[in-house]
């Protein structure tokens, strides 16, 4: 089983701070060794030479039968047995022991009758200075690191920084706020070095644009087909009025009828689309507004209202939402349909298949089909547009026990 981490561990910050601070530890650790060994290597040598020098001194005042000098003598108290058993066999060697609780360097080689020579030589100075190049070591090895996390902080913070702008400015777009834009000094300055965080900045900046554009011209081109239409579409229904009663003039009549109410859906669409819609609010009752709705709807429906309140919101945009989501699911689900108003939250719902995977996850995609269906052409589009506009939150979901669920949210509109 996976553990779950912490979401801060996931940082670019504090993942550069923790690749930094290996690394300057692991080279500190590896310079520090290498100082070390080279500066006790020499030490240890300069000190074994002095002491061999005495020890070459000592034996041949020895030989001479001269008295030996202080820190000479033949067996004498405390030389380390590994060291008196080397000069013993008859070689010469040189050993760092402790002598009374401090560092001395000692000497041996062989006299008569099996017994060793041995001078001992003061290694208090030597070990000192190799102790305080340890320290030295590592205090400028912490303050190395020290000084390198900061310039590297100050550096990755800056990258994180541009970053973390570019990510609001993406954000943003996919808000619905396509004039964002991040705007790198870098990109602008083709004299400047590009980093990779400015080109992911151009490169958003220009894919924010050609999708601006794009969407400027759909909307441009919705809106200039739907007032294209109204003229012809004027003219045909007035041509299918002079028609002589009868079944095909009911047919004519009501697909002339159903083309203006989609070539009105689709100006109401574009007008949507610019988000320059304005808001005239007035002290609605959600309870009554509700059954208002319905009424007007022609259907059988349930208005079941169990806490009415009264918010301060545009009242045809709201009627709007609520009549485009009861003919919704009069037409794609079935009975019963039951409105119902809790609080600032108003449901509806019907008892049929519920409404598709797609819609459910992304929302209303304009004339999508699925499966062969109908889709559900431009009233949900509409209706999530104008609750937008209302401040409102339009959620889509299926019952448990089966039928579509469309629940507006008011909760986001001021009360009186």
């Amino acid at each position: 089983m996976r553990l779950a981490l912490p979401r801060w561990t996931g940082t670019l910050a504090l993942k550069t701070a923790a690749f930094i601070t290996v690394m300057c530890c692991a080279l500190a650790a590896l310079l520090g060794i290498l100082v070390h060994v080279s500066v006790t290597n020499q030490t240890v040598g300069q000190a074994r030479d002095q002491a061999l020098s005495r020890l070459a001194d000592a034996t041949e005042a020895y030989e001479a039968g001269d008295s030996l000098l202080p820190g000479a003598g033949v067996d004498p108290p405390g030389l380390p047995a590994s060291l008196r058993a080397l000069a013993v066999a008859g070689h010469r060697g040189t050993m760092v022991a402790d002598q009374e609780g401090r560092p001395t360097m000692w000497a041996a080689g062989p006299a008569d009758h099996d017994r060793a020579l041995a001078v001992v030589v003061d290694y208090s100075q030597q070990a000192r200075t190799i102790n305080a190049l340890d320290r030295a070591i590592l205090w400028s090895s912490a303050l190395a690191i020290g000084a390198t996390l900061l310039v590297g902080a100050f550096a990755v913070t800056r990258v994180t920084r541009r970053l973390h702008a570019t990510a609001r400015v993406a954000r943003r777009i996919s808000g619905g706020d396509l004039d964002a834009r991040v705007d790198d000094p870098r990109t602008k300055d083709p004299t400047r070095p590009q980093d990779e965080v400015a080109a992911v900045a151009a490169a958003l900046d220009s894919m924010a644009a050609s999708l601006q554009g794009k969407l400027l011209s759909e909307q441009r081109f919705t809106a200039d087909v739907a007032h294209e239409l109204r003229t012809p579409l004027t003219g045909l229904h007035a041509a299918a009025e002079l028609l002589p009663p009868g079944r095909p003039t009911e047919l004519v009549r009501d697909r002339v009828a159903a083309l203006r109410t989609l070539t009105e859906d689709l100006l109401e669409i574009s007008r949507l689309d610019t988000g320059r819609e304005r808001l005239d609010l007035d002290a609605v009752s959600l309870g009554a507004l509700a059954e208002r709705v319905v009424r007007a709807s022609g259907t059988d429906t349930e208005v079941r209202v169990v806490h009415s309140v009264v918010v301060e919101t545009d009242r045809r945009r709201l009627e709007r939402v609520l009549g485009n989501l009861v003919a919704n699911a009069h037409r794609h689900g079935q009975a019963p349909v039951v409105v119902t108003v809790d609080g600032p939250v108003v449901s509806v719902r019907d008892h049929g298949d519920g409404y598709p995977e797609y819609l459910v996850e992304h929302g209303p995609q304009r004339f999508r089909t699925e499966g062969g269906s109908k889709g559900h052409g431009l009233g949900l589009t509409i209706a999530v547009g104008q609750a937008e506009v209302l401040g409102a939150e339009l959620s889509f979901r299926n019952a448990p026990d089966g039928g579509a669920v469309a629940v507006l949210d008011l909760r986001g509109s001021p009360r009186p």
